[in-house]
């Protein structure tokens, strides 16, 4: 596939999180404040951050896949990973916010919710929603190995199951209405709030710390001592070191030296270091490989 298709699937599935969060924000911000209920308003100011996320997405998948210029010899991935912590950022303002107010109601503040259908109703769209738009993601991000999209999917993945602890609440408040020896639970949507928070606490920190190490040029575990046992097995190579790793979006940066009779021809040597390359992009696919080349005799001395 094209470089161009490529680039036209991406934005494709980064514009559709785009729409599909645009729809979702604005139907759980109507329904909770309509219903006054925390878990709703925590979700939509989630989706409201996701909103942000999906367009900082869009328009960094975009950015991150023009080529290399004389500002930007490695070319533009990096947005990408600034893109991926900008929304870790985010996420852990609105966890703040969410379990500052969620504590409010529990212990200072009663806050009267009215459950209705439409509640079970957002948070029912709000999961089949994230579903979709999570499985395109994903596929776009495996086929491309886009860190931004991945960053996104995961995101949504997990938007299923803050989605449902939200109905948990609920069901809680609404259970707490039927029996005065369950008025305890009429607090369970501000609790469902709260587990929401530290599920978005949890993912945001792990995405954060995947892309701190990607702006900190960390080589993937392994990887490193993977190609130089591989590529010291080829025929005709005597060693391979001083391997160097650096990610930049979907894409790495592999400089490996390697030793060869010196006695070879420039073509012999050019054929040799081509089957290198595609040793390495076995190992790590999508990558821009440059391999040095020592005679072995320079080597021994």
């Amino acid at each position: 596939m094209s470089h161009t298709n490529a680039q036209q699937e991406k934005s494709s599935a980064a514009l559709s999180s785009v729409l599909f969060a645009i729809a979702l924000t604005t139907f759980k911000i109507i329904v909770g404040l309509l219903t006054n209920s925390l878990g709703i308003l925590a979700e939509a100011a989630h989706s409201a951050l996701d909103l942000a996320a999906a367009l900082m997405t869009f328009f960094a998948v975009r950015m991150a896949d023009k080529p290399a210029d004389k500002e930007h010899n490695f070319g533009h991935g990096k947005i990408e990973n600034l893109s991926a912590l900008f929304e870790a950022l985010l996420l852990l303002a609105t966890s703040a916010w969410i379990i500052n107010e969620a504590a409010d109601r529990l212990f200072f503040r009663k806050a009267l919710v009215e459950v209705s259908v439409w509640s079970f109703l957002v948070m029912g769209t709000s999961i089949a929603i994230d579903f979709t738009r999570s499985r395109i993601l994903y596929r776009a991000a495996k086929k491309y190995n886009s860190q931004a999209l991945e960053a996104d999917a995961l995101h949504f993945s997990t938007d299923i199951w803050s989605s449902s602890v939200v109905i948990v609440g609920l069901i809680g408040v609404t259970i707490s209405r039927l029996t005065l020896r369950l008025a305890w639970m009429s607090e369970a949507d501000a609790i469902a709030a709260m587990v929401v928070a530290l599920i978005v606490i949890f993912v945001s920190g792990q995405l954060g710390w995947r892309t701190i190490n990607a702006l900190l040029d960390t080589a993937p575990k392994g990887i490193t001592e993977k190609i130089i046992v591989e590529v010291s097995k080829m025929r005709d190579i005597h060693d391979c070191h001083a391997v160097r790793i650096r990610p930049s979006g979907a894409l790495w940066f592999v400089d490996l030296h390697v030793t060869m009779d010196g006695e070879r021809t420039l073509n012999e040597t050019h054929a040799i270091t081509e089957k290198i390359e595609k040793k390495v992009h076995t190992i790590l696919p999508d990558s821009d490989v440059t391999v040095h080349v020592e005679p072995f005799e320079m080597a021994e001395k």
